[in-house]
């Protein structure tokens, strides 16, 4: 990897590990609706801009089904139950559990048959199931069951949003995907959030948060990913799937001193070692941000 690509790696580790630190500050003034509204908005407003001038933008629009499943599944109901989730439990929790993404992911290729099931690859899913079950069974008397099942439709959806962008839009510029799929989104809430809007304004940390969320961890974020796909390539950018959760729970008990156990720490490792046997031959991207 050459210095620009290393750096660009350390970068999107960082920026991609602070979402759940500012979605926990966020939401404690704002609705979960509102806050998916407001950082989609903003980022697609951000964005489309840059997917116009860089064409292809037309491309997208006219492949607007799959674009809609891809929103869908990878953006607007994923950070809703994030959002709700981290009502409930910790962010850096949350973050652990969303590390069980890669092999999720690997798990839904072996069942679509887009990889060979091996000993190596069962192996993967079936630490890294113990890994969750581990974080899982060790903080479940802590929070609400409701939480836990909002973040397993999140690494649902963060697994399948790139099998269907692998599958079907694959061809089209990613911005354009990304910027449509953001508006979208921005669209559909955006009555929800009307209903929803904080009658006073809020506190300037929650301002900063959503400010962060939209502009450094969406926005710039999927710029950045983008040009370390280009330098690094797919394969080794998608490694820091592997790195944002540790990031997120470092910066969880450093700022806001959630409680971080060996426990959890252990089945971080299971999940980590799981998703690197599970997922160390696949092709198929894996979703990198929350």
């Amino acid at each position: 990897m050459t210095r620009r690509g290393a750096l660009l790696f350390a970068v999107m580790c960082v920026i991609w590990g602070m979402p759940y630190l500012l979605i926990r500050v966020a939401v404690r003034e704002l609705s979960p609706a509102t806050l998916v509204f407001v950082r989609t908005a903003a980022s697609a407003a951000l964005l489309l801009p840059a997917a116009v001038a860089r064409g292809g933008l037309r491309r997208v629009l006219e492949r607007w089904r799959p674009v809609l499943v891809f929103a869908a599944i990878e953006i607007a109901i994923p950070w809703l139950l994030l959002s709700s989730a981290e009502r409930r439990v910790s962010s850096s929790l949350a973050a652990l559990l969303i590390a069980a993404v890669p092999f999720v992911g690997a798990a839904l290729a072996v069942a679509t048959r887009e990889e060979r099931f091996d000993a190596r690859r069962l192996a993967g899913l079936a630490v890294g199931a113990a890994g969750v079950a581990a974080i899982v069974g060790l903080d479940l008397g802590h929070a609400s069951v409701v939480a836990f099942v909002e973040i397993a439709g999140v690494v649902v959806g963060y697994a399948v949003g790139p099998f269907v962008l692998n599958r079907w839009l694959s061809e089209l510029p990613s911005l354009g995907v990304i910027a449509a799929s953001l508006a979208v989104t921005a669209v559909v809430y955006a009555p929800i959030a009307a209903t929803q809007w904080p009658s006073t304004v809020p506190a300037g940390r929650v301002l900063g948060a959503v400010a962060a969320l939209a502009v450094v961890c969406t926005a710039l974020a999927f710029v950045l990913f983008f040009d370390l796909i280009a330098e690094a390539g797919p394969v080794r950018a998608t490694v820091i799937t592997y790195v944002n959760p540790a990031v997120a729970a470092i910066l969880g008990v450093a700022i806001l001193g959630e409680h971080f156990s060996r426990g959890m720490a252990a089945g971080f490792a299971l999940v980590l070692v799981g998703s690197t046997l599970a997922t160390r031959a696949t092709r198929q991207p894996l979703a990198a941000e929350p």
